[in-house]
């Protein structure tokens, strides 16, 4: 398998920028076997069977993207210099992993200021990213960020925009409770609570699991070969409680449908080789591409993937490859809006 296999071409102008309003008015691709219908997402109730359940990421994005002052004595006083930073997670010794732009303006004990009130020194740099340990921990520094950050919108929005005050609304599920991630799970931000209760009208269920999403999911895959790629970990957790959700859905014969990739993948770590879903809590890494045996997934709900992702090797996985990027196809032509902000697609093998 080369990474070509998994390219496509997109026009710039199918990138979509914002969401649909209402979340529920962006348009929903059904594929099911060779069938492919053009829906729009608050028709998912139709598409859907009573006993069906939905599996949702209840992650919660924190506002990661900082902008800040870089302060460092000298001979002269003190240097200033702005930089950009998104936090990428929390490390075991009260630190923050985080991506810098520029990097090399960065050194080992300088300070940076991002607002009056949050404030870090560098405590490391290497390996691409930095270490920042800031002046604030806990609640104080949930607030402190909330007021400070921006929402860490996708490489490739930013590229078009800046992140603004809608973003805060926009980039966030109306589900979302645990914080963590410094990307949504996109596929989730097409539900508004009345296609919830329509949703639960039709005798649908939902199922939280938490998969807090890495900035690593927009990493490009390096390697020609994509079997020798190898994905960033995230942290996760499958409940009791969603795990014995889950089994007894598939017991009663009910399809279980994940809202998004991440969601796959987290159930996927959780099943064991007969389908039956563990609680489960820890890092998962996996990786899925054509040849892999889903386990406990009978149909994906998922937004556009970007050419020669790991994403595309996932739905190619469950779709087909050839199946898959006839369906990206009509999708082209049919004028879908693409990415974190586009529209949606079911994909029933």
């Amino acid at each position: 398998m080369k990474l070509s296999d998994f390219d496509y071409p997109l026009p710039e102008d199918r990138i979509a920028t914002r969401p649909a309003r209402p979340r529920s008015s962006a348009r929903l691709l059904v594929a099911e076997g060779d069938r492919i219908r053009d829906l729009i997402v608050r028709d998912l109730p139709e598409v859907l069977r009573p006993g069906d359940r939905l599996i949702l990421n209840d992650t919660k994005v924190i506002p990661a993207r900082l902008t800040g002052t870089r302060h460092r004595r000298t001979g002269q006083g003190a240097a200033a210099a702005k930089v950009e930073a998104t936090l990428l997670e929390p490390q075991a010794d009260g630190t923050w992993a985080a991506l810098v732009r520029p990097l090399r303006r960065l050194r080992a004990g300088d300070a940076v200021t991002f607002s009056p009130e949050l404030s870090a020194e560098v405590a490391a740099v290497g390996g691409g990213q930095a270490r920042l340990r800031f002046n604030l921990a806990g609640a104080d520094f949930d607030a402190a960020l909330e007021r400070a950050g921006a929402m860490p919108l996708p490489p490739y929005i930013e590229r078009l925009r800046r992140p603004d005050e809608a973003d805060r609304e926009d980039y966030q599920t109306v589900w979302a409770r645990r914080p963590g991630a410094v990307a949504a799970p996109t596929a989730s931000l097409h539900f508004d609570e009345p296609l919830l209760a329509a949703l639960d009208a039709r005798g649908v269920g939902f199922t939280h699991v938490t998969l807090h999403v890495g900035a690593g999911t927009f990493l490009p895959v390096k390697v020609e070969d994509v079997t020798a790629h190898r994905m960033h970990a995230e942290w996760g957790e499958v409940t009791p409680a969603a795990a014995a959700e889950i089994n007894a859905t598939r017991a009663a014969g009910g399809r279980i449908i994940p809202v998004g990739t991440t969601a796959l993948r987290l159930i996927e770590s959780a099943a064991d080789a007969d389908g039956r879903v563990h609680p489960w809590r820890g890092e998962t890494d996996i990786f899925i591409y054509p040849g892999y045996r889903f386990r406990a997934t009978d149909a994906l709900m998922t937004n556009f993937h970007l050419p020669k992702s790991t994403l595309m090797m996932l739905v190619a996985a469950l779709m087909g490859r050839e199946r898959i990027m006839a369906i990206y196809d009509h999708a082209i032509r049919a004028g879908y809006r693409f990415f974190s902000y586009g529209d949606a697609s079911l994909l029933i093998p």
